[in-house]
């Protein structure tokens, strides 16, 4: 499975921020949207990536209270980021090398989607349920073996 099959399954659908966006402002669409990141764009372009590490960080390190801090001061400027021909299993060896949850997709400087561990967790349950339905009808439909 290639990480454009995962893309295909859980939808392009990005959500994202500014730089120059108040973190607080960003955190109240992260729990809106029930996401565990954001997709910083700058000029139409990946600028960085703002995930609930980068927040929590944040919120320790401005006692809980990031009054005028921004998107930009503490997203991360130069995240991974995964091909879509890339194997799901190189994949998953990435995000556990990088301790990243989410990665940008991007296929030369187009941003196809964010993909998060959970879409990986969910692509191989999908594939392995598949593989085994398969498996399983073909038993089902063995061939005798011919009489002598």
């Amino acid at each position: 499975m290639q990480v454009r099959e995962i893309i295909q399954l859980k939808g392009g659908t990005l959500y994202t921020a500014t730089p120059g966006q108040l973190l607080a402002s960003a955190i109240d669409t992260m729990a809106d949207l029930d996401v565990g990141s954001l997709v910083v764009i700058q000029d139409g372009k990946l600028a960085g990536m703002l995930t609930f590490r980068e927040v929590l960080k944040a919120m320790k390190q401005h006692d809980s209270c990031p009054v005028g801090v921004t998107v930009g001061d503490v997203m991360v400027k130069d995240p991974v980021t995964a091909f879509p021909d890339m194997e799901a299993n190189d994949l998953r060896r990435l995000m556990i090398e990088k301790h990243s949850r989410y990665l940008p997709v991007l296929e030369g400087n187009t941003l196809l989607g964010v993909i998060s561990f959970l879409d990986v967790a969910k692509a191989v349950l999908e594939e392995q349920s598949f593989e085994n339905r398969m498996l399983k009808s073909y038993i089902k439909n063995w061939p005798d073996e011919p009489q002598a």
